[in-house]
């Protein structure tokens, strides 16, 4: 805040013109230095509200008509190609999670399901995760960093294939109104997926965002015909933000 002070003098009353300029003089700048005291903890406060929200994307698990296909995709971490209906086989749940690397949301719900699959892995549950908007070789690197052991294939690798992706297709048609997506989730069930032809399912349970965990849990945990626990867990309704690429990238946004 400045406050600039012009014309304090005027004929006839340099005097006491003089005084009041000097008093607003020193007013000012009391007022300025005080300012610029509580700037930076105005600023860093913002800062970490920005920070806070970013990761607020938590969405409800629902059920939804949608025409799901198998693919085959290439692995993040290898030259070999996973098939989707293949990976499914003898599996009882096939959590598919679409994701970003760049994305915060991604990284706040990537330990969550490295310990849903070290937990339930061998009870029956599956999860891969399809790689976007970003070089294969920041996709390895990310998932190296988050500790990732599930399988990984990825779809697309630059942001401007955003809009062709199909990814993009079956959130959209989910109900999904975010400008990235990521995470995406679609929960596939095996025995009763269409054993030919390229469609999978027309019916799935969805997340348009982040998952809530206690949820989550709960919801794998009756897939696989376990005893679940807390089943009158309360889940909170939050508002979906938004999930932007980090600043400093060399690709460009669309």
């Amino acid at each position: 805040m400045f406050l600039v002070v012009t014309g304090c003098a005027g004929p006839g009353n340099e005097a006491d013109a003089s005084v009041l300029c000097n008093f607003i003089t020193r007013f000012s700048l009391g007022l300025e230095v005080r300012f610029m005291r509580i700037f930076p903890t105005v600023v860093l406060l913002l800062l970490l509200f920005a920070l806070a929200s970013a990761q607020n994307e938590q969405a409800p698990i629902l059920e939804r008509d949608i025409e799901y296909k198998n693919w085959k995709l290439n692995s993040i971490r290898s030259s070999e190609t996973i098939d989707l209906r293949e990976y499914a086989t003898g599996k009882k749940l096939v959590m598919v999670v679409y994701f970003a690397p760049w994305c915060g949301n991604w990284k706040h719900d990537a330990p969550m399901l490295q310990k849903l699959y070290k937990k339930y892995g061998d009870k029956g549950l599956g999860i891969i995760a399809v790689g976007e908007y970003d070089p294969v070789t920041a996709m390895q690197a990310n998932l190296e960093a988050l500790k990732i052991t599930f399988p990984a294939v990825y779809e697309s690798e630059n942001r401007t294939e955003k809009q062709n992706t199909l990814h993009y297709r079956y959130r959209r048609a989910a109900g999904d109104t975010r400008n990235w997506g990521s995470p995406w989730y679609i929960f596939l069930t095996p025995s009763t997926m269409e054993t030919g032809g390229d469609t999978l399912t027309k019916r799935a349970f969805v997340i348009n965002g982040e998952m809530i965990e206690a949820e989550g849990e709960k919801f794998v945990r009756e897939r696989l015909g376990l005893t679940v626990a807390g089943s009158n867990s309360a889940l909170a309704s939050k508002e979906v933000k938004v999930c932007e690429p980090e600043t400093g990238s060399v690709l460009v946004k669309p």
